[in-house]
């Protein structure tokens, strides 16, 4: 199939060609049959499996080949959970109006609020927005959304993690869900608020489901290497510098302090880095990423603000220094590297505290990771045993329960609670998925 067999405008068309972008992917030939049928939609596809214009070409075959319900009103809302990822989607999004009359405008946390609500009087066609700002603009009624004719959530699970429902109801409630069409993009589908949220924004959706939300992308080489202890992992991390034969990697760490720690000790090994976290302004953000995406640096040190859907062509390496905390961040992680058919590499670093997770990870992948080592630098631990089971009988030798001192102890009543509490790692416990605020950025909103 190519993307002609899809009817869409010539100049839709003129502008795949020029990019060299000819044959559609498999999420691209499910989605966007259903999405010009304007049927509402809910899809899930592994990361790096093209779906941005799965969504962006049938948005834009609707607006050159409809009439506006509104002159004033946006026609095409897209809503994303980071900055990062609004800015690439924005970038795909100019170059396929480039040769159009159609406006486009992007709405993230961290950028001017009154030039944002000057390009808003502008009635521009197409926004895309972060939720938390938009709700804001919306709140100060500088836009409306009466007429808006195409709702569109990427990473839709992603936004309900970083707590941004009820910014997605109020946007919901904004616009005219009977005259609106909705397209809902989400790593899995299995997600119960997903499907909540689901119920509330879609009218009788079509499903389409490419590739588990748990399987990682076949070109990409994993790899696990065992670590005792913080310094061990750094002599780790310099050896896979060293030794791997990448263009650009991408470090990732668990807090904003690691990250740029890490980078200045990247730095001080010879290589080019920078750190990005969200704490950065967004300015700095977008030039953190914009040199890095340049190749001004070879190595990003960063939290799992850039985790998701960005294209880095040039990523051969990817290292998780930590493990993620939700087994389907490590899919998006390691989806950095080896794409759009290149081959890539990722290692994991797991000491004694990372091992409760790097189960979870195993588990939701349903496969073991392979294990390697670095000459020189093979590590003592090698993984957790089970936790043994206590014994709810009592022993039958009562006198082994005494005490050999001949004084007698007191008798304290104990909680039932006491007596089973052992001293675990937190990671064996069972954890909800909550809505978290992860390392995003105060101004994503």
């Amino acid at each position: 199939m190519q993307f002609s067999d899809f009817s869409l405008d010539r100049r839709l068309l003129q502008s795949l060609e020029h990019q060299g972008i000819n044959t559609p992917t498999p999420i691209q030939e499910a989605a966007i049959p259903v999405a010009l049928a304007g049927k509402d939609l809910m899809a899930s596809s592994k990361t790096g499996s093209g779906k941005t214009f799965a969504f962006l070409l049938p948005a834009l075959q609707r607006v050159i080949s409809t009439k506006a319900l509104s002159k004033q009103d946006p026609r095409v809302l897209i809503l994303l959970p980071t900055r990062e990822l609004a800015n690439q989607v924005y970038a795909e999004l100019r170059s396929l109006v480039a040769n159009t009359q159609y406006r486009a405008v992007s709405i993230l946390g961290g950028e001017n609020f009154n030039d944002q609500a000057k390009a808003l009087a502008r009635s521009p066609h197409f926004i895309v927005a972060t939720p938390g700002r938009l709700a804001d603009h919306l709140e100060q009624r500088h836009l409306y959304l009466n007429g808006l004719e195409l709702l569109i959530l990427d990473e839709a699970d992603r936004m309900l993690d970083l707590g941004f429902a009820p910014q997605l109801r109020a946007i919901n409630s904004a616009a005219d869900h009977r005259k609106r069409q909705t397209l809902m993009f989400s790593a899995t589908l299995a997600h119960e608020e997903v499907q909540a949220l689901a119920g509330e924004l879609l009218k009788e959706p079509r499903h389409v489901a490419v590739g588990a939300s748990n399987e990682a992308n076949p070109d990409i080489q994993q790899r696990l290497y065992l670590a005792d202890n913080l310094t061990h992992k750094e002599a780790l991390l310099q050896q896979l510098l060293t030794q791997s034969n990448f263009q650009q990697a991408i470090i990732f760490t668990a807090t904003r302090v690691d990250a740029e720690r890490l980078s200045q000790l990247v730095q001080s090994w010879g290589h080019s880095a920078i750190g990005l976290s969200g704490e950065l302004a967004q300015n700095k953000r977008n030039q953190v990423m914009d040199g890095f995406a340049r190749g001004q640096t070879s190595v990003l040190v960063t939290t799992d603000v850039a985790s998701r859907g960005l294209d880095l062509t040039n990523v051969g390496l990817v290292v998780n220094f930590d493990m993620p905390k939700f087994a389907e961040e490590y899919i998006h992680r390691i989806g950095r590297t080896g794409r759009a058919g290149a081959k890539g590499d990722a290692a994991s670093l797991v000491g004694p505290k990372d091992w409760r997770a790097f189960e979870r990870i195993e588990a939701f992948l349903g496969h073991s990771i392979e294990r390697a080592s670095i000459d020189g630098l093979a590590a003592s631990f090698s993984g957790l045993a089970p936790e043994r089971k206590t014994s709810n009988k009592r022993p039958t030798n009562k006198s082994a329960t005494k005490p050999r001192s001949a004084k007698k102890q007191p008798n304290k009543p104990v909680s039932r609670d006491k007596r089973f509490m052992t001293a675990v790692d937190v990671g064996d416990a069972p954890m909800r998925r909550k809505p978290t605020k992860p390392d995003v950025g105060d101004n994503d909103k």
